[in-house]
């Protein structure tokens, strides 16, 4: 098929196409349209397969030249877009090129036709502004609060939960299990605020209610009515800025015991350990591994955040939205519910799925973007990994989780793993050419605990 095209670049990442085909090849299509159309119609008075042309010209004259301009574009975008010349101006999967105005077919002449569509966006990244880039780094080191806080989780994991006695008062951090109900006026239930077999701690994040300090010192059985006004700005809107009433009857109380920090403890949860001493230091170990993994991160998004604002392009609303329907797709999935009934669920709770979708634009729209000038980057400065580097990757996991590395090499073993872990280790590479150009100072001194606070 002799085709001649013209491309123009349009604003956020769009391209018009603009294709002419010879009219040779417009005339062999259409013949071979009516040709499929003889072999395959049946008139009455004709037998199928022998229907002269010209009677179905007659006919259906109108929708062969359709279904051969059809054809015509069809082909002559597969043709265009499997050149790898145009690799740089095919579409995106998602976004299909829309047809301006399908043009009326004439065997006589070339057949043009254009569409717009939206192509993977390109920067060109200026090097020269790597210079200009500063980057504040936390000073942050690990304590011995930090090991005893990792403790006490450790603890607080291997805690038994015992029954309290019936004649014991409920405590601050116990487990209570309550039969709750709202009250109208006059005291009578309100029937469809029953809820039967609700668990908490009290003191914990888990009661919506904020009844807590109001049932300690209540037994298993005891029944009490709690009167509860809520703040202008609670998270419940039913309740914000209302007063209530609750009936609240306490069914089961239950508390935490917990281990002894000793050698039996350190023995039972890490194979490893023989001692307490022997457990602190593999904490103190995977602590530090993780700070420097989470300074890593933070360096890299504040690199990757300025390298956005100094190298500007535009995302397509195409790609975008793709993004924000997978965002959506995977809360369904942690939802475990379908997308269909997430926003259905939502819009039960008085929200709206738009309103969502808009909050999170602005993070997908500099993820998209960050990760565009990684790929770019990486591209442009031809950043490749050889099967040692791999084999450092390994043992550096290995170290870092306390695995073998034979155990790390199987968890990598599939080629989509091998193939994320080779990804993972080129923009490790790329990271530590970016960060000797870019003035990396000290920032301020923070604690474990805040740095892990910070976004």
């Amino acid at each position: 098929m002799k085709v001649t095209k013209e491309i123009e670049k349009l604003e956020h990442s769009a391209a018009k196409l603009t294709v002419t085909i010879a009219k040779k090849d417009v005339a062999d299509c259409y013949q071979a349209t009516l040709g499929r159309y003889v072999k395959q119609v049946q008139i009455p008075g004709f037998r199928k397969g022998h229907v002269p042309a010209s009677v179905l010209e007659r006919k259906f004259g109108g929708a062969i030249k359709q279904e051969a301009a059809a054809d015509l574009i069809d082909k002559s975008l597969n043709e265009i877009f499997e050149d790898e010349k145009e690799s740089a101006n095919r579409p995106l999967p998602y976004a299909q090129p829309a047809l301006e105005n399908m043009p009326e077919l004439d065997t006589e002449k070339d057949f043009t036709y254009t569409v717009t569509y939206d192509v993977f966006p390109s920067v060109t990244v200026d090097e020269k502004s790597l210079g200009s880039i500063t980057i504040k780094e936390p000073q942050c080191t690990i304590t011995d609060k930090d090991v005893d806080d990792e403790l006490k989780a450790i603890q607080e994991r291997n805690a038994t939960v015992i029954d309290k006695k019936d004649d014991e008062a409920a405590e601050k951090g116990n487990i209570v299990t309550v039969n709750l109900v709202e009250l109208g006026d006059g005291g009578a239930e309100i029937a469809d605020t029953k809820r039967d077999g609700y668990t908490f701690t009290i003191g914990g994040a888990g009661n919506v209610y904020q009844i807590d300090d109001d049932l300690v010192g209540m037994k298993k059985g005891d029944t009490k009515e709690i009167t509860k006004t809520y703040k202008d700005d609670d998270a419940d809107k039913e309740r914000a800025g209302k007063t209530k009433t609750y009936r609240v009857t306490v069914t089961q109380i239950k508390v935490r015991e917990l281990p002894a920090l000793d050698d039996e403890l350190a023995q039972d949860v890490n194979e490893k350990c023989s001692t307490l001493a022997e457990l602190k230091a593999d904490i103190k170990k995977n602590l530090t591994t993780s700070l420097e993994r989470r300074l890593n991160d933070i360096k890299s998004n504040e690199l990757l955040s300025q390298l956005v604002e100094k190298n500007p392009f535009e995302i397509p609303a195409s790609m975008l939205n793709a993004e924000l329907d997978g965002r959506w797709r995977m809360m369904a999935q942690q939802f475990q519910t379908t997308p269909e009934d997430l926003e259905r669920m939502i819009t039960a709770s008085g929200q709206k799925k738009e309103d969502m979708l808009k909050e999170w634009t602005g993070d997908s729209e500099k993820m998209l973007k960050s990760r565009i000038i990684v790929d770019t980057l990486l591209r442009d400065r031809t950043i490749s990994v050889t099967p040692e580097e791999i084999e450092a990757q390994y043992i550096k996991i290995a170290e870092g989780n306390g695995m073998s590395v034979e155990d790390v090499k199987k968890h990598y073993a599939d080629a989509r793993s091998k193939e994320y872990l080779i990804d993972d280790t080129k923009e490790q590479k790329l990271y530590a050419e970016l960060f000797k150009q870019v003035k990396v100072v000290k920032g301020d001194k923070v604690t474990l605990a805040d740095l892990y606070r910070q976004q």
